[in-house]
C-alpha cells in the first residue's frame, strides 16, 4: 500500500527513493535517444548529474559529435585522447558560462514564488538542483529547484535556535544554539555538542569535513571535530563579531567582523596569519571566497562591495553598489565574471568579479502574474521580473517589489532568495 501525506502525495523521503528508482530503471538506450534531443550545453550539464549519466554520455560520444557540428568539423577529425577530452570539458565549462552571465546581463527572468515556512525565512542554499531553506521556525526544508516540491524536512533537536547550515549530498550539517547538528541522508541525526562554558554566541558557521567551523560574538573562531565531538582549536580572529566566514579549497579560513576587518587563518594552526586591508566602510556583512579566481568578496552594513587577491593581499577594488545594507553575495561555482548581490532595499544586483561595475538591476514586477500552480505547501505564482535603468529611484518603488534579500544563492541561470518572509523566490533567467 502506497502511503501519502495529508496533500495525497508520498511522504518526502518516499518521493525522493521513487525519484532514484525511476532514473536507475531507465535503460542506457532509453537514455542516449532522450539525450540526442538536447543541444550541447544542455547535454555538458546532464553529464554533471551522476556517474553514470557521464559514463553513458562519454561512450556515445555524444558531445564530440555535438562539439563538431558547432565548430563546423567532422567527428572523424576529433582525436580522442584525454588531453582533447579535457580540452572539450573546458571549452563546455566556458560556453555554459559565457550563457550564464549572458541571462544575467539581458533577456526575460521568470521568478517563481511559493510559501515554503509557517513563519519568516532568511536562509538558504542551492547545490545539485536542490534547494535548502531554514531559520524562522524550527524546520529546515529541502526542495527541488525544477518544480519547486518539498523532498524532504529536517526537524530541529530541541527549543534552541538555528543559526546557520549547508548542505552536500549526504548530509545537512547546522549550528543550532550551541551546537553542531548532522542530519545524513539516510534520516540518521547525530548531535554534537561543545563543552560547557566553551562555546560562545555563534554567530555564522561553515564546515569541510571533517571540521566545522563556528564564528563567535567574542572574536574567536572555534573549530570543531564533527566525529569526535570535540572542540580542536580556538582562534582569535577580530576584536568585535566574526559575522560571517568562507572557507579555501586550501585549508584557509577567511573571516569578517562588526568593526569591518577581514581576517585570514590557517587550518593547520591556531593563529591568525594576515589581516586584508580595511575598507573603512561600515562592519563586514557577508563575504565569499572564489577558488577558480582566489579572490575574496565582501559586503558591508555601508553598502559598499570590497574584492582583495587571496595570494597578494591586495585590495583590487571597493565600490558603493547599495546606499543601505548588504547582507549576502554568491556566485555560481566555477565563475570568476560574474557576482550576484542583495540587501536591505530588496534589488537583486549583478557585479563584474573584476571590477566590481553593477552591469544589472532587477526586481520582481509584482502586478504581473503570468501562471500559477498549486502544491501541498501552497500556490507557486510565476511572475515576471523586470531590471532597472541606472537613474531608477529605487525609493519610489513599492517595497512589495523589492523585499529585503537576507540570503541568496547562485546556480546556472538561477538565483534563488529569502528575505525573512514566507515565501521564497527562484529567479530563472531565460536566454
Amino acid at each position: 500500500m502506497d502511503v501519502t501525506d495529508a496533500g495525497g502525495r508520498s511522504p518526502p523521503k518516499k518521493r525522493i527513493a521513487r525519484h532514484r528508482t525511476t532514473v536507475h530503471v531507465l535503460s542506457h538506450d532509453i537514455l542516449c535517444i532522450l539525450f540526442s534531443f538536447l543541444d550541447l550545453l544542455d547535454l555538458f550539464r546532464c553529464s554533471c548529474v551522476c556517474k553514470s549519466w557521464n559514463t553513458i554520455i562519454s561512450k556515445s560520444k555524444l558531445l564530440q559529435i555535438l562539439y563538431c557540428k558547432q565548430q563546423q568539423s567532422s567527428p572523424s577529425s576529433f582525436d580522442m585522447s584525454s588531453s582533447s577530452e579535457r580540452f572539450l570539458k573546458k571549452h563546455l565549462q566556458r560556453s555554459a558560462i559565457d550563457r550564464h552571465r549572458s541571462s544575467l546581463q539581458q533577456g526575460p527572468i521568470d521568478v517563481s514564488q511559493w510559501k515554503g515556512h509557517s513563519v519568516g525565512v532568511d536562509q538558504c542554499r542551492m547545490k545539485m538542483g536542490l534547494i535548502l531553506t531554514g531559520v524562522g521556525d524550527k524546520v529546515m526544508r529541502l526542495w527541488s529547484a525544477e518544480n519547486y516540491k518539498c523532498l524532504d524536512e529536517y526537524s530541529l533537536p530541541d527549543k534552541a535556535p538555528l543559526v546557520d547550515f549547508d548542505f552536500d549530498e549526504s548530509k545537512v550539517v547546522g549550528l543550532v544554539g550551541t551546537r553542531i547538528c548532522i542530519w545524513r541522508s539516510s534520516g540518521k541525526r547525530d548531535i554534537f555538542s561543545s563543552r560547557e562554558g566553551l562555546f560562545t554566541k555563534g554567530l555564522c558557521m561553515r564546515y569541510v569535513d571533517p571540521e566545522a567551523a563556528v564564528g563567535c560574538e567574542d572574536g574567536t573562531v572555534r573549530l570543531f571535530d564533527m566525529y569526535s565531538r570535540k572542540c580542536s582549536r580556538i582562534i582569535k580572529m577580530h576584536a568585535g563579531s566574526v559575522t560571517c566566514l568562507a572557507l579555501s579549497d586550501d585549508q584557509l579560513i577567511i573571516s569578517g567582523s562588526s568593526l569591518g576587518r577581514v581576517t585570514l587563518s590557517d587550518l593547520s594552526s591556531d593563529q591568525r596569519v594576515s589581516e586584508l586591508r580595511s575598507t573603512d566602510s561600515g562592519g563586514i556583512r557577508t563575504l565569499c571566497f572564489n577558488p577558480s579566481s582566489h579572490l575574496v568578496f565582501a559586503g558591508s552594513t555601508a553598502g559598499y562591495a570590497s574584492c582583495w587577491d587571496l595570494r597578494t593581499t591586495r585590495t583590487l577594488w571597493n565600490v558603493r553598489v547599495s546606499p543601505n545594507v548588504l547582507y549576502s553575495m554568491n556566485h555560481m561555482r566555477g565563475d570568476k565574471s560574474t557576482l550576484v548581490v542583495g540587501g536591505i532595499d530588496g534589488v537583486l544586483r549583478f557585479l563584474d568579479q573584476d571590477t566590481g561595475e553593477v552591469f544589472s538591476r532587477c526586481i520582481m514586477n509584482e502586478s504581473n502574474i503570468s501562471n500559477s500552480s498549486r502544491d501541498s505547501y501552497g500556490v507557486v505564482q510565476t511572475k515576471k521580473a523586470r531590471r532597472l535603468s541606472e537613474d531608477t529611484r529605487i525609493d519610489l518603488i513599492p517595497k512589495t517589489c523589492r523585499p529585503s534579500i537576507r540570503c541568496l544563492a547562485v546556480g546556472m541561470q538561477k538565483v534563488v532568495t529569502t528575505h525573512n518572509e514566507k515565501n521564497i523566490r527562484l529567479w530563472k533567467f531565460n536566454r
